[in-house]
């Protein structure tokens, strides 16, 4: 911690006025995450329209699109900027949600409608400027969700159901895309190199992605107002720029481990989750795709119980030690999932024909997914923690800045995931097409999938767990933050 904090007395800090909020509030507003996970999710084929449709090779395109998230990462500070400076009559948080859907519906369209149309010679260039309009839209929204959250509420015990609902959102928004590709889109045009299969992709997802932000738009109206942005003595306050953000990070500690926590949990969602490792995984280690969108449907409700736990258990202890559990539970269950894919045959795994291995497998698969929805998500709300922490020890209320240091970090790291897929399969002799679901699986691919699917996982959790014995924001300090907690 600090040693500001450590040393200071408690009547020489600032101290926080308790914001609690109502849950369907809390709810609503997490359907912005949603509509950036659902365009994320969708972004997650476009490798295959580029490659595909669009004729770029598989190393090319792994590299533009590590190039536009280290962009997407860079915007993150400029526009957590403006979300600080802003405090006009429509709010701190709701114009960037808005214009952020406006920008990312509008170049969803216009990449996977046109880019194929365009000249040979052009389609790098003309794929990188459209993609990078849908990078600024998506970081509006994503700054947004880290410090809106800020305004919601400050109550240790309601900030978990931040994790609750973001969770359980975002796990039924990839569980349904996949459910859609898998099954209905696959089923319809067959193959990734069917035109119209993302035509009605993108359609589809920038209706329900709209309503999801109009949803959010409602969650946060009644707190983004003045009331709540800390300005009740303006005058007193002192006034930042853009300089000072380096200075912030350097004297928070606990931004700084929490980025560096989540950017190695980021790093390895970024590589399970990359549509190609899911293709392989399903489609070619287990040769049956359409599970992956129907395994989402069985283990939904299970999951929902196993991250209602996750949240008690955060309610009762603190998001740290949540983070933590959940953690090692997902390190344990990914261990389990790794010696199947290695000594058993999951071709055998059946919805039609139950048996031993298909219960293992529904059993492991559900408690790991549910203890990693756990750690991938309740670092948002942590970040609302750092943001109070700030303002305690500085007088600085930068829920946006906070929220894009963290985005900054986490973006940049993450970005290498999709290289690093790509430059793996060049190796095994994927230089120029993606893994299909009808290839054959050979040694290289198997150990290939086991390697992006379980021990890059394990890595960046075992990361995690060793940078959080440095991270102090505990329950019993956040408590302490706030005065007039009933």
């Amino acid at each position: 911690m600090n040693d500001n904090f450590n040393k200071e007395s408690k009547e020489n800090l600032n101290t926080i006025e308790a914001n609690k909020a109502k849950m369907w509030q809390i709810a609503l507003f997490s359907l912005n995450n949603t509509s950036t996970n659902l365009f994320l999710a969708m972004m997650g084929y476009v490798s295959y329209y580029a490659n595909g449709i669009a004729g770029l090779g598989v190393v090319l395109i792994s590299f533009i699109l590590t190039g536009m998230r280290v962009f997407d990462g860079v915007t993150d500070p400029f526009i957590g900027y403006f979300i600080d400076k802003t405090n006009g009559k429509y709010g701190k948080f709701r114009p960037y949600i808005v214009l952020g859907y406006v920008l990312m519906a509008i170049s969803s369209l216009v990449l996977f409608f046109t880019t194929d149309l365009v000249a040979n010679v052009l389609k790098p260039i003309y794929f990188i400027v459209v993609y990078s309009v849908y990078i600024i839209g998506y970081t509006f929204q994503t700054a947004v969700v880290k410090s809106g959250q800020s305004v919601i509420t400050n109550d240790p015990a309601q900030r978990p159901f931040i994790t609750f609902f973001d969770s359980t959102f975002i796990m039924l928004a990839h569980g349904l895309v996949a459910f859609y590709v898998s099954v209905y889109l696959i089923g319809k045009y067959e193959s990734f190199t069917n035109k119209d299969l993302y035509i009605e992709f993108v359609i589809t997802v920038v209706i329900v992605a709209g309503i999801c932000s109009l949803l959010a738009v409602i969650g946060i109206w009644e707190k983004d107002n003045i009331k709540y942005f800390r300005l009740e003595s303006k005058e007193e306050r002192p006034k930042i720029h853009f300089k000072e953000y380096f200075n912030i990070l350097k004297h928070n500690k606990p931004i700084r481990m929490l980025v560096i926590a989540a950017a190695s949990n980021k790093f390895a969602q970024m590589v399970y989750g990359n549509a190609t490792v899911l293709v392989m995984f399903y489609g070619i280690l287990m040769q049956n795709y359409a599970l992956a969108g129907i395994i989402g449907i069985i283990i939904g409700f299970p999951n929902l119980a196993i991250i209602y736990l996750g949240i008690n258990y955060a309610k009762k202890n603190g998001q740290k030690k949540a983070l933590i559990l959940s953690t090692y539970l997902a390190i344990f269950f990914q261990l389990i999932l790794m010696f199947m894919m290695l000594f058993t045959d999951l071709t055998k795994v059946s919805l039609s024909h139950i048996n031993l291995i298909t219960i293992l497998f529904l059993l492991v698969f559900m408690l790991l997914n549910g203890v990693k929805s756990i750690s991938n998500n309740i670092v948002v709300p942590m970040i609302a923690d750092c943001t109070d922490y700030e303002y305690c020890i500085s007088g600085y209320f930068v829920p946006g800045i906070m929220g894009a240091l963290f985005s900054f970090v986490d973006k940049t790291f993450s970005a290498l995931a999709t290289a690093f897929v790509g430059l793996c399969l060049s190796v095994i002799g994927f230089g120029k097409v993606f893994p299909q679901v009808e290839d054959a699986l050979t040694p290289q691919l198997k150990y290939m999938t086991v390697f992006f699917y379980c021990v890059i996982p394990i890595i960046g959790w075992c990361v995690t767990l060793f940078i959080m014995r440095f991270y102090k924001l505990d329950k019993k300090t956040m408590q302490g933050l706030y005065r007039d907690r009933a």
